[in-house]
Protein backbone atom coordinates (compact mmCIF):
# COMPACT_ATOMS: atom_id res chain seq x y z
CA UNK A 1 0.00 0.00 0.00
CA UNK A 2 1.41 3.41 -1.01
CA UNK A 3 1.56 6.56 1.04
CA UNK A 4 -1.50 8.02 -0.70
CA UNK A 5 -3.54 4.95 0.19
CA UNK A 6 -2.33 5.02 3.80
CA UNK A 7 -3.15 8.71 4.13
CA UNK A 8 -6.59 8.19 2.61
CA UNK A 9 -7.24 5.33 4.99
CA UNK A 10 -5.79 7.13 8.04
CA UNK A 11 -7.66 10.41 7.59
CA UNK A 12 -10.95 8.73 6.83
CA UNK A 13 -10.89 5.91 9.35
CA UNK A 14 -11.91 5.34 12.88
CA UNK A 15 -8.42 4.02 13.67
CA UNK A 16 -6.74 5.44 16.72
CA UNK A 17 -4.85 8.56 15.55
CA UNK A 18 -1.59 7.27 17.00
CA UNK A 19 -1.83 3.90 15.25
CA UNK A 20 -2.72 5.53 11.93
CA UNK A 21 0.14 7.99 12.35
CA UNK A 22 2.60 5.13 12.93
CA UNK A 23 1.58 3.61 9.59
CA UNK A 24 1.86 6.91 7.76
CA UNK A 25 5.16 7.95 9.39
CA UNK A 26 6.69 4.63 8.39
CA UNK A 27 5.90 5.28 4.72
CA UNK A 28 6.39 9.04 4.45
CA UNK A 29 9.64 10.81 3.68
CA UNK A 30 11.12 13.01 6.40
CA UNK A 31 10.29 16.00 4.20
CA UNK A 32 6.62 15.00 3.96
CA UNK A 33 6.43 14.29 7.66
CA UNK A 34 8.16 17.57 8.51
CA UNK A 35 5.68 19.54 6.40
CA UNK A 36 2.80 17.81 8.17
CA UNK A 37 4.25 18.53 11.61
CA UNK A 38 4.84 22.19 10.68
CA UNK A 39 1.22 22.46 9.56
CA UNK A 40 0.05 21.03 12.89
CA UNK A 41 2.25 23.53 14.75
CA UNK A 42 0.72 26.43 12.77
CA UNK A 43 -2.89 25.25 12.75
CA UNK A 44 -5.67 27.03 14.58
CA UNK A 45 -7.16 23.56 15.16
CA UNK A 46 -4.34 22.70 17.57
CA UNK A 47 -2.97 24.36 20.71
CA UNK A 48 -0.65 27.36 20.25
CA UNK A 49 2.88 26.75 18.99
CA UNK A 50 4.42 27.56 22.37
CA UNK A 51 2.30 24.92 24.09
CA UNK A 52 3.01 22.20 21.54
CA UNK A 53 6.75 22.91 21.40
CA UNK A 54 6.84 23.00 25.19
CA UNK A 55 5.09 19.63 25.28
CA UNK A 56 7.50 18.13 22.74
CA UNK A 57 10.47 19.62 24.59
CA UNK A 58 9.27 18.15 27.89
CA UNK A 59 9.03 14.67 26.32
CA UNK A 60 12.44 14.94 24.63
CA UNK A 61 15.78 13.61 25.77
CA UNK A 62 18.44 16.23 26.66
CA UNK A 63 20.07 15.59 23.27
CA UNK A 64 16.79 16.20 21.46
CA UNK A 65 16.17 19.30 23.58
CA UNK A 66 19.58 20.65 22.59
CA UNK A 67 18.85 19.81 18.95
CA UNK A 68 15.66 21.87 18.98
CA UNK A 69 17.29 24.86 20.65
CA UNK A 70 20.24 24.63 18.26
CA UNK A 71 17.81 24.72 15.31
CA UNK A 72 16.53 28.05 16.64
CA UNK A 73 20.01 29.39 17.32
CA UNK A 74 21.11 28.33 13.84
CA UNK A 75 18.17 30.09 12.22
CA UNK A 76 18.38 33.34 14.18
CA UNK A 77 22.00 33.46 15.27
CA UNK A 78 23.19 33.24 18.87
CA UNK A 79 22.94 36.96 19.62
CA UNK A 80 19.30 37.32 18.58
CA UNK A 81 18.33 33.92 19.99
CA UNK A 82 19.90 34.79 23.36
CA UNK A 83 17.43 37.62 23.87
CA UNK A 84 14.28 35.59 23.16
CA UNK A 85 11.74 34.85 25.88
CA UNK A 86 13.26 37.19 28.42
CA UNK A 87 16.79 36.01 27.71
CA UNK A 88 16.18 32.36 28.64
CA UNK A 89 18.81 31.12 26.17
CA UNK A 90 21.17 33.94 27.08
CA UNK A 91 21.24 32.70 30.66
CA UNK A 92 22.75 29.36 29.60
CA UNK A 93 24.76 30.31 26.49
CA UNK A 94 28.32 31.27 27.33
CA UNK A 95 29.84 34.27 25.50
CA UNK A 96 30.91 33.17 22.03
CA UNK A 97 29.14 29.81 22.35
CA UNK A 98 27.30 28.84 19.16
CA UNK A 99 25.53 25.65 20.32
CA UNK A 100 23.62 24.49 23.40
CA UNK A 101 24.82 21.26 25.00
CA UNK A 102 22.42 18.59 26.23
CA UNK A 103 23.34 19.49 29.83
CA UNK A 104 22.50 23.14 29.20
CA UNK A 105 19.27 22.25 27.41
CA UNK A 106 18.11 20.13 30.33
CA UNK A 107 18.25 23.26 32.52
CA UNK A 108 15.41 24.84 30.52
CA UNK A 109 11.78 24.27 31.33
CA UNK A 110 9.26 23.20 28.68
CA UNK A 111 7.53 26.57 29.17
CA UNK A 112 10.77 28.45 28.43
CA UNK A 113 11.39 26.33 25.31
CA UNK A 114 7.84 26.99 24.11
CA UNK A 115 8.24 30.72 24.70
CA UNK A 116 11.55 30.70 22.81
CA UNK A 117 9.87 28.96 19.84
CA UNK A 118 6.98 31.45 19.93
CA UNK A 119 9.30 34.46 19.93
CA UNK A 120 11.51 32.87 17.27
CA UNK A 121 8.43 32.48 15.06
CA UNK A 122 7.73 36.20 15.45
CA UNK A 123 11.28 36.96 14.26
CA UNK A 124 11.37 34.35 11.52
CA UNK A 125 8.09 32.60 10.57
CA UNK A 126 10.02 29.95 8.62
CA UNK A 127 11.39 28.59 11.89
CA UNK A 128 8.20 26.53 12.21
CA UNK A 129 9.20 24.59 9.09
CA UNK A 130 12.62 23.92 10.64
CA UNK A 131 11.01 22.75 13.89
CA UNK A 132 8.71 20.48 11.86
CA UNK A 133 11.69 18.97 10.01
CA UNK A 134 13.56 18.51 13.29
CA UNK A 135 10.70 16.62 14.91
CA UNK A 136 10.17 14.56 11.74
CA UNK A 137 13.46 12.94 12.70
CA UNK A 138 11.87 12.01 16.04
CA UNK A 139 8.43 10.83 14.95
CA UNK A 140 7.76 9.01 18.21
CA UNK A 141 7.62 12.38 19.97
CA UNK A 142 5.07 13.74 17.52
CA UNK A 143 2.49 11.27 18.80
CA UNK A 144 2.61 12.98 22.21
CA UNK A 145 0.84 15.99 20.66
CA UNK A 146 -2.47 14.14 20.55
CA UNK A 147 -4.90 13.12 17.86
CA UNK A 148 -5.95 16.60 16.71
CA UNK A 149 -2.35 17.47 15.81
CA UNK A 150 -1.81 14.07 14.20
CA UNK A 151 -4.90 14.46 12.05
CA UNK A 152 -3.86 17.96 10.95
CA UNK A 153 -0.38 16.64 10.07
CA UNK A 154 -1.79 13.70 8.11
CA UNK A 155 -4.35 15.92 6.34
CA UNK A 156 -1.52 18.23 5.22
CA UNK A 157 0.48 15.26 3.97
CA UNK A 158 -2.58 13.92 2.12
CA UNK A 159 -3.21 17.31 0.51
CA UNK A 160 0.43 17.65 -0.55
CA UNK A 161 0.37 14.10 -1.93
CA UNK A 162 -2.79 14.86 -3.92
CA UNK A 163 -1.27 18.02 -5.38
CA UNK A 164 1.92 16.36 -6.57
Amino acid sequence: MGLSDLLQQATGSSLDGSAAFDQVAGSASREQLGAGVAEALRSDQTPPLKDMVGQLFGQSSPGQQAGLLNQIIGALGPVLASGLAGGALGRILQPGQQQITPDQASQMSPEEAGAIAHHAQEQSPGIVDQIGRFYAEHSGLIKTLGSAALLVAMAKMKNDQSNS
